[in-house]
């Protein structure tokens, strides 16, 4: 960057149904994995900070739970807290998923930002699986739903037309400060990433109703001697027969998920991780506040 270029920064919003690649755009732009991936949708329960560092520029980026219409006490906290992002952003980023075009889904969550003033790109997402002549008419026919800031033709899986997304949105911000150091990407704290990746095995291991209906807490991080860290995760479920699930046939399953995750916890970590897992039973804790603020389901996990 030359002297006389002004140094750029500001907030962006990611926002749409769910299962639509925000999180895999979130981990993309911070060139890091932060946000769980599964298959399943609504896989992101809460809002992630990510901070991508540019030549000339920084971008502060909120990943935010799928909009959907919710039911559950839990997965109407989820919608808020996305939509609660709406005021504390310059831009707002809505994906759809190219393969389908815009679906009743897609039209329920674009209401909600009609009174938004923030511009609005829309990024048309798995650009990867779709032809061109099928992207293009779909470029052309979102006009017709909102008159987009840009649009915004990416591959959030294979990155590809990120690197246009990033500097198209560093020209819409004003010249600003460079609110994190170089060397951070994120501003939620280490139990918050431990319990998500653990969360995120649970996810790809089991099925049906057990994904939803587990939450998990980072008890305690602490460095037993160098170079080892000793981390204490409980899982929670809401059934006694979901507990039996999670713990698998001789403790198979659980043994399973904690592999998987002590295998991701040391590459983040960059040492050896002894991980403990517990499995709790919490009644019908998705329909509860008291046990949602207890699980940090109804505030940012900074």
């Amino acid at each position: 960057m030359n002297k006389e270029d002004k140094f750029k920064s500001g907030y962006i919003s990611l926002i749409g149904k769910p299962n639509v690649g925000k999180s895999t755009l979130l981990n993309q732009l911070v060139d890091a994995k932060l946000a769980a991936i599964t298959s399943k949708p609504q896989t992101t329960r809460t809002k992630i900070t990510g901070i991508a560092h540019l030549e000339g520029g920084q971008i502060i980026i909120l990943d935010t739970p799928g909009i959907h219409k919710a039911h559950s006490k839990l997965n109407k906290m989820m919608v808020q807290t996305a939509l609660r992002t709406f005021s504390d952003v310059d831009l707002i980023l809505f994906l759809i998923d190219g393969t389908e075009g815009f679906s009743e889904d897609d039209d329920y969550a674009l209401a909600l930002l009609e009174k938004i003033s923030a511009p609005v790109f829309l990024i048309v997402n798995k650009i990867d699986r779709i032809p061109k002549p099928q992207l293009l008419e779909l470029m052309g026919n979102s006009l017709t739903k909102r008159n987009f800031a840009e649009i915004i033709p990416i591959s959030a899986l294979k990155n590809d037309g990120v690197d246009v997304l990033e500097q198209t949105v560093l020209k819409y911000f004003s010249e600003g400060p460079q609110y994190f150091p170089d060397d951070m990407i994120t501003d939620c704290p280490d139990e918050f990433w431990v319990s998500e990746i653990v969360r995120e095995k649970i996810m790809k291991l089991t099925q049906l109703e057990i994904p939803y209906s587990s939450a998990v807490l980072t008890d305690r991080i602490k460095e037993s001697k160098p170079g080892v860290l000793v981390i204490d995760s409980t899982i929670y479920v809401e059934k006694r027969t979901q507990k039996m699930i999670v713990v698998g046939e001789k403790g198979r399953l659980i043994k399973q998920i904690g592999q998987l995750a002590r295998k991701e916890i040391e590459k983040r970590f960059g040492c050896s991780v002894y991980l403990k897992l517990f499995v709790k039973v919490k009644n019908g804790w998705s329909q509860s506040s008291i046990d949602l603020q207890e699980l940090g389901y109804t505030h940012d996990p900074h």
